[in-house]
């Protein structure tokens, strides 16, 4: 098994009427984190755990790739 901080994490958003949402997923034991940043306020987070399938779920609802840079500045409170 891969040591947490060996993992290359993938990154997705989409962009909703009012809010943002980003997920951030582990690829190797399919767990992750969802920030919802809505216009007008703090980022509420979850952590999650997904199925394999996540990819193509993902796709589906229209996520696209973004970068860890973005998903952190807004977990950090530096993005809003």
């Amino acid at each position: 098994m891969a040591k947490s901080n060996n993992i290359v994490h993938q990154y997705f958003k989409k962009e909703f009427e009012g809010y943002k949402v980003l997920v951030k997923v582990n690829p190797i034991e399919f767990k992750g984190t969802e920030l919802m940043i809505p216009v007008s306020g703090e980022a509420e987070q979850r952590n999650l755990e997904f199925d394999s399938e996540i990819f193509e779920d993902l796709k589906a609802d229209g996520f696209g790739e973004c970068t860890s840079l973005e998903f952190n500045l807004y977990a950090t409170g530096l993005a809003k």
